[in-house]
């Protein structure tokens, strides 16, 4: 497990009035699926970060943290 997953996670923020409460990097209109679907389309994360010059390495993996702990399921077993 990460060992600072939980302080990666707290650079991901949901305010009710921005970007209509998506998830953000650290309270910026840069939402989070935007940072996943640049990814998926081989952006690599320096380019990402020189075009946002305010985002940090730290931010990417926070976004990929976040996504993968929403594909997170239950497992019940008998």
């Amino acid at each position: 497990m990460i060992s600072n997953a939980g302080s990666l996670l707290t650079r991901i923020t949901q305010i009710p009035d921005q970007c209509g409460g998506r998830p953000c990097i650290r309270g910026m209109r840069i939402r989070v699926s935007d940072i996943l679907e640049m990814l998926s389309l081989n952006v690599t994360a320096d380019e990402i970060l020189a075009d946002f010059p305010d985002l940090e390495p730290e931010d990417i993996q926070a976004c990929l943290l976040f996504a993968a702990k929403r594909t997170e399921f239950l497992r019940l077993s008998a």
